[in-house]
């Protein structure tokens, strides 16, 4: 099942008092399942999203801030051809947002995961099992996986295509039909998802050696720092200077344990193969 997720992923967060704040950073399509508090979230420009046990988010280009106190989430990162395999709606109708699994329809699918992830005391290894055998058995329907998906998203991650004529060259597709499926399966036009992937390598440089610096931390296909800075401002909703003194209590950890674990510090990053 390598193909279609990231990874399935349990992240544990002791809060001794009150509640901490952070930021995810753009990202592919997750479903997580809560034990204790339910954090709240909110993606840039949009009403706050009240904690609830199990909620989806779609693929995002922007950072979705959220609060919590003590609590446990299971998660589970959806590749783009996971998104199209298990969830079967188009993913640009629900990109940058987030749902509640319990109430909504599209979802319904994944309440029975969600009620069935956490039973009494925590059982890491029955938890897991109980995730990886629910998408084993999902597997079972008869659907195709569309080898375009995959092809696009190989180029998408590829640190050397930098334009849309360089991704359609890579996939052997004309440049609408890459347009027409990033749109449907990866939730932007492949202009957008490009700029993503080049701010998502820059910031992860950063994160992982701050000794590099702001301008050393920049990917190649940047012409200059001011170019940088507004795709900082369009995908974090925040200045570079902002964000290097916000507080990074849980995803600075996350990230270092998703590289040394996963070879790929945050979502986005994940290749199909190595996904």
């Amino acid at each position: 099942m390598q193909r279609y997720f990231t990874t399935f992923y349990l992240t544990e967060i002791d809060v001794p008092e009150g509640r901490v704040t952070d930021h995810l950073h753009p990202e592919w399509a997750n479903i997580r399942i809560y034990q204790g508090d339910f954090p709240d979230s909110q993606v840039a420009g949009q009403p706050p999203f009240k904690g609830v046990q199990a909620n989806a988010t779609g693929p995002t280009s922007t950072t979705i801030e959220f609060t919590t106190g003590t609590t446990r989430i299971w998660g589970i990162g959806l590749l783009p051809l996971g998104w199209a395999r298990f969830v079967r709606q188009p993913a640009d109708a629900h990109a940058d947002r987030i749902y509640d699994v319990g109430s909504e329809p599209f979802l319904a699918p994944f309440r029975a995961l969600a009620a069935s992830v956490y039973r009494q005391a925590p059982d890491e290894q029955g938890e897991l099992a109980r995730i990886s055998d629910f998408f084993a058995d999902s597997l079972a329907a008869d659907i195709e996986d569309d080898c375009r998906i995959a092809a696009c998203h190989a180029a998408l991650v590829n640190p050397d295509i930098g334009t849309v004529s360089e991704m359609a060259e890579a996939t052997h597709l004309p440049t609408h039909t890459v347009e027409r499926l990033c749109r449907k399966h990866f939730g932007f036009p492949p202009r957008l998802l490009l700029r993503r992937q080049r701010f998502m390598r820059s910031l992860v440089q950063y994160m992982m050696d701050p000794t590099l610096k702001w301008i050393g931390a920049m990917d190649g296909h940047y012409h200059d720092q001011a170019q940088f800075v507004r795709d900082f401002h369009r995908f974090m909703g925040m200045s570079p200077s902002e964000y290097a003194h916000c507080p990074k209590p849980i995803l600075q950890e996350v990230m270092r344990a998703r590289q040394e674990f996963l070879g790929a510090a945050v979502q986005a990053l994940h290749t199909p193969a190595a996904s």
